[in-house]
């Protein structure tokens, strides 16, 4: 799957999709799509990434106390 990163707007390669789902993992793994070479992997912060339409993660994905925390 790929991300954007806020910062760059560059297409991020997510490694560990698992990771990209669970809540209670801030950092995961990936490589920019940038270039013409394969990037290394690197890690990622949950809080730059977004959608490539620049949708936001879902809470889910971010947040371990989305079902408790007041809306």
């Amino acid at each position: 799957m790929y991300l954007k990163d806020k910062a760059t707007g560059d297409l991020v390669e997510v490694l560990d999709s698992a990771a990209m789902i669970d809540p209670c993992i801030a950092q995961l793994q990936g490589r920019f799509h940038a270039g013409e070479e394969m990037q290394d992997a690197t890690s990622f912060s949950k809080d730059g990434l977004e959608f490539p339409s620049g949708e936001a993660l879902p809470r889910c994905w971010v947040d371990a106390d989305y079902r408790t925390a007041v809306k």
